[in-house]
């Protein structure tokens, strides 16, 4: 990745030009919300929802593999020595983040795939027929299948975690170097996988379970900000003036626009007077937390590229 830690230090460059390059934000973004949508199959799997004809929890993992697939492609665009990728599987390196995040993901492929099993899509059986004897066979064993909800849970906690502790790991960017990066990441892409299930359930109790998850990850993540900002407040000036990008600077407008009103708290509003049958359930709030989620990723990124220890004036 050697676009995101390139020094932008410079207070006659203009900090937007930095959010043209889409490759890192896309890639933390569906990583995230591929991690969420893991988490929710594999509750509903371990609480015994699968044994519903319409649980989402047979779609998802499908969606989540071409997500995190295109996530992926993203990344490699990035890469400055693409031939040379391989190199992550030869060795593991325990501090290193981009070691283990080469790991996870490479452990979060064959946990999608045995949740796809569990009832492969009509499509898929009727070009592989063999998968249905195989389905079969893990459907006869419920222990499995919980098993398979548990990983599924597990490797998506450790993934949604691993996008943003890529981040926060660099000392050199003040606005990344918060230990609560990682759990923003985290309940940012459970808010939006929960809005995608919600959107696209076939099951209408479950559609409502999502509606009412999603508000409560909604409130979480307005008060992980709220941690945050106060985190970086009370740090050093360098720490001091990259929250400011955010709050009153060149990055504000964005963020509070796009990200806290129309991804957060207008979504927020609008599902809590849905779950509570004021109005009917629309599409609109959850494609607006979807959206706010990019938009969070692509602001993040872009504004702690121009934050650093270095920068005395970010305007």
């Amino acid at each position: 990745m050697h676009e995101i830690f390139t020094t932008r230090h410079n207070p006659h460059v203009d900090p937007f030009l930095t959010m043209w390059e889409w490759q890192i934000p896309v890639y933390l973004f569906l990583g995230g919300m591929v991690a969420g949508m893991m988490i929710i199959a594999g509750y509903f799997i371990f609480s015994g929802r699968n044994k519903e004809s319409n649980c989402t929890c047979y779609a998802i993992p499908f969606t989540s593999f071409i997500l995190l697939s295109a996530g992926m492609f993203a990344l490699f665009l990035d890469l400055a020595h693409k031939p040379f990728v391989w190199r992550l599987y030869t060795t593991f390196q325990f501090t290193s983040p981009m070691s283990w995040g080469a790991w996870i993901l490479l452990l979060v492929y064959p946990a999608l795939i045995a949740n796809i099993l569990i009832r492969p899509p009509l499509w898929m059986l009727q070009r592989i027929p063999k998968l249905r004897e195989i389905s079969v066979k893990i459907q006869s064993h419920p222990f499995l299948i919980k098993n398979i909800g548990i990983t599924n849970m597990i490797l998506g906690m450790m993934l949604g975690a691993y996008t943003g502790v890529l981040l926060s790991t660099m000392g050199s960017r003040p606005l990344w170097n918060t230990s609560l990066l990682w759990v923003l990441f985290l309940v940012s892409g459970l808010s939006t996988a929960a809005a995608y299930v919600h959107l696209v359930a076939k099951n209408k109790e479950e559609s409502e379970l999502l509606a009412k998850a999603d508000n409560g990850f909604l409130v979480v993540e307005l008060f992980v900000m709220v941690m945050l900002f106060l985190g970086l407040m009370s740090s050093a000036r360098p720490h001091i003036e990259a929250a400011q990008l955010l709050l009153n600077g060149a990055y504000a407008p964005v963020f509070w626009v796009f990200v806290i009103a129309l991804g957060i708290v207008i979504p927020l509003g609008i599902q809590l007077l849905a779950v509570n049958h004021k109005i009917k359930h629309t599409p609109i709030a959850p494609i607006m937390v979807i959206v706010g989620g990019l938009i969070l990723r692509f602001v993040i990124v872009s504004a702690g590229q121009y934050s650093h220890w270095f920068n005395a004036h970010f305007k």
